[in-house]
């Protein structure tokens, strides 16, 4: 068997597969990103990250034989920054991904250290929240014990990888959204950049996420049950992954992932950029990908939910079906946690435009729903725009279980989705790196079977129109509004 865990941002979920990809076991376990002060998203990765992988072992193996394990992955959001001791013992929590927006100064300092072009030309992307270098400069401003204290630091999968192998590794997709520290033409980290940022801290040895990078040890195999000497790999993103289990893996391919967050990865033929979009490597050795990723998606309607009561998710869908295309006149910018793609604006905010005393939750989940959808309108026009075609969209994560999001996703961008049978997500990717990798499986082993296809309905596509030409305009109207707010939700002035 092969075993794929994935640690993401709303919950923990572990596979065991066969080699064919028929699945023998899963096991999920919830969680909720810390939000200690405005700006800060955080996790425990001792207590939270490494107990559930603990624990999601534990139930596998109370029901499965643990001794045919042949091969294991990690994947877990990212970019995140876990810095350890020598033990690899966290000494702070984890601070998360571009939902984590408290280093916008050292975004500032960095752009003018090492000049905002040359980060570009090498990182294929825009210094932003996404990225590590700045929250590893921020932790030397402004926590510089611990700072000083470090001796080694890891995103999600490889905190979790090293705590099965003892091997301090990362992926290159991983280290491609830790800018401005790695070279995404010649595939490496930069030494003059690793010495101002990370200064005494060592850089992690690269590995591809199909490439073997250590064993379980006796230690890890006591505490999750897997045997010792187990091959593990180096797995990757969590968004990566779900695209690898999906069949993202040709040039033109597109994932939606309908997550807490909503991510898109298109595979590239040749190398690409967008200034508002992130370039960067691929899973599979020399391939690239361009990516984009929304704040909130799924967290909306989940805050939403808690807001009205903690109302059934089937109730609440139901209702926003019943509102109709539109929402009765709402809009909604989706900005609760800033946002990323396409503005990439860690300050902008959540707006509700056009209510009335004849809305209901109903119409507010709806208009949630399409301003989610209205914001991947926007930033697929800038992939269509950045040279690369979209060929395909395949739709994974757990929001492609209903039928109203996706439809109505559809319906805003005029295109068909693709959705695969196995919904599993990043834990699945990860098996089939797992199989890859031990040569269980050929390099090019796909285990995508697609389940339907949703086609959009132009009946909508006029309402919908209208509607997107207000939705591009609200921000660069409300934006200054926005920011001001922001900075009295952090300092009070």
């Amino acid at each position: 068997m092969f075993l794929g865990i994935d640690v993401g941002t709303g919950s923990s979920k572990a596979v065991l597969t066969n080699p064919d990809g028929s699945i023998v076991g899963t096991a999920t376990i919830t969680h909720q990103v810390s939000l200690p002060r405005p700006g800060w998203a955080e996790f425990d990765a001792e207590n939270t990250w490494w107990e559930e992988v603990i624990s999601l072992c534990g139930e596998l193996f109370a029901r499965h034989d643990p001794a045919t394990v042949a091969g294991v992955s990690i994947s877990g959001m990212g970019p995140c920054l876990v810095v350890t001791d020598a033990d690899f013992t966290p000494l702070r929590p984890a601070i998360l991904y571009g939902v984590d927006t408290r280093a916008e100064r050292q975004i500032e300092d960095l752009n003018r250290e090492f000049g905002d072009a040359a980060m570009y030309a090498t990182g294929g992307k825009v210094l932003s929240s996404q990225a590590v270098g700045p929250k590893l400069r921020w932790l030397a401003d402004e926590e510089p014990e611990i700072f000083d204290a470090t001796r080694y630091w890891f995103s999600a999968s490889s905190f979790l990888t090293a705590k099965l192998t003892g091997e301090y590794i990362l992926d290159h997709h991983t280290a491609s959204q830790c800018d401005p520290l790695y070279d995404i033409h010649r595939q490496d980290w930069i030494p003059e950049r690793t010495d101002a940022i990370a200064r005494h801290i060592p850089m992690p040895r690269l590995a591809w996420s199909t490439d073997i990078v250590g064993t379980v040890t006796a230690g890890a195999a006591a505490v999750t049950g897997i045997p010792a000497g187990t091959p593990v790999c180096a797995g990757t993103v969590d968004a990566w992954a779900e695209g690898y289990s999906a069949g993202v893996r040709q040039p033109g391919d597109l994932m939606l992932m309908y997550g807490s967050t909503m991510f898109f990865v298109q595979v590239l033929e040749a190398f690409h950029s967008h200034r508002q979009l992130w370039t960067t490597a691929g899973v599979e050795q020399g391939t690239l990908t361009l990516a984009g990723g929304m704040s909130t998606s799924g967290s909306l309607i989940t805050w939403l939910a808690h807001l009205f009561g903690d109302v059934p998710m089937e109730t609440l869908m139901e209702e926003a079906l019943a509102a109709g295309p539109g929402a009765d006149g709402l809009l909604i910018l989706p900005y609760f946690a800033g946002e990323r793609s396409p503005i990439l604006d860690p300050d902008a905010r959540g707006t509700i435009i056009g209510l009335t005393l004849r809305h209901g939750r109903g119409h507010l989940v709806r208009a949630a729903l399409e301003g989610i959808a209205f914001g991947l309108r926007q930033s697929l026009e800038l992939f269509e725009s950045s040279g690369q075609p979209i060929q395909r969209i395949l739709a994974v994560g757990g929001g492609t279980q209903g039928t109203l999001w996706t439809q109505l996703v559809s319906d805003i961008l005029g295109r068909p989705q693709i959705i695969p049978e196995q919904t599993i997500g990043a834990s699945y990717g990860d098996a089939l790196m797992a199989a890859i990798a031990t040569g269980a499986v050929p390099p090019e082993t796909d285990w995508t079977r697609m389940a339907r296809v949703v086609e959009p309905d132009p009946a909508s596509a006029p309402l919908y129109d209208t509607l997107y030409d207000n939705y591009c305009r609200l921000y660069p109207a409300t934006g200054g509004h926005m920011h001001a707010l922001a900075r009295i939700q952090r300092d009070g002035t």
